[in-house]
């Protein structure tokens, strides 16, 4: 009769029953998404005087964001959102298991950071344009 280690997969991700590589896939983006892009909002070393305080508070969003991310994906992928994480888990428990959906804990946190940090330089934090009127 196996274990909880066992049962568990040894804590390594993975793509749970009923739902697609896609699923996961989506959800890591997404995850990674949120996070990221909470962790340059509430960081933001641009923004108004009357918002100094925010960086002193900073920790606060970043763990609700953390915490929303994990009731979101935990019952689809685990909740990667960090491929170190993924895979250090997959390199403990080392099994075929813990592998063959492994490449969805690297593309989607990188894609998720990557559009995070593009919808923050572009869209947030963009010059509004001057009309010559």
């Amino acid at each position: 009769q196996p274990g909880p280690y066992q049962l568990l997969g040894g804590g390594a991700n993975a793509v749970n029953p009923g739902y697609t590589k896609g699923d996961g896939l989506g959800a890591e983006i997404v995850g990674t998404f949120v996070l990221v892009y909470t962790v340059f909002s509430a960081t933001d070393a641009k923004r108004n005087a009357r918002d100094s305080h925010v960086p002193l508070l900073a920790p606060l969003p970043i763990g609700f964001a953390v915490f929303l991310v994990h009731l979101a994906t935990i019952p689809i992928t685990g909740t990667g959102i960090n491929p170190a994480r993924s895979l250090g888990a997959a390199i403990i428990y080392n099994r075929s298991h813990a592998w063959h959906d492994h490449w969805i804990f690297w593309v989607g946190p990188f894609i998720g950071a990557a559009l995070a940090a593009l919808y923050h330089q572009v869209v947030i934090r963009a010059i509004p344009f001057k009309s010559k009127c």
